[in-house]
Parts: C-alpha cells; structure tokens; sequence
C-alpha cells in the first residue's frame, strides 16, 4: 500500500509536502527541505495508515496546493 507523488518545482525554494487525515491531524511529511528547480517524486508509504481518505499538502515558495487521495488496502 504505496503511492507515488510526483511534483515540479519552477525555481528553488522550501518545499514542504505533509499528508493529514481527514481531521485535520498531520500524519507524515513527506518533504521538508529546500529544493532546486525540477521535477521530484517522493513515496507515501501507507503501511502502517488505515484505509481511508488523506489531504497531501504542498508548499514550495508562494505556492501551495492541496488534494486528496484514497488509499485502499
């Protein structure tokens, strides 16, 4: 029970990438660095996170970007 995010980044800044639950708790963060311009992937592994529905949010600069995903065992 994995998935992939995949991500651009179109000049360097700090990226922060976390995945909450649908209370609003934070889970895991995945990405809390500084980064150069490009594209990135980075792994949510949902080995020990029940099935259900997460928030992914990402901030890179100015930026941010929410979604959801669904992970299914």
């Amino acid at each position: 029970p994995s998935t992939i995010i995949e991500y651009q980044i179109p000049q360097g800044s700090f990226v922060n990438l976390t995945v909450y639950d649908m209370l609003g708790r934070e889970v895991k963060t995945l990405v809390n660095e500084n980064k150069g311009a490009g594209s990135y992937s980075t792994e949510l592994d949902g080995t020990n996170l029940p099935s259900g529905t997460y928030i992914y949010k990402i901030k890179a600069g100015d930026f941010t970007d929410t979604k959801k995903l669904v992970l299914i065992k």
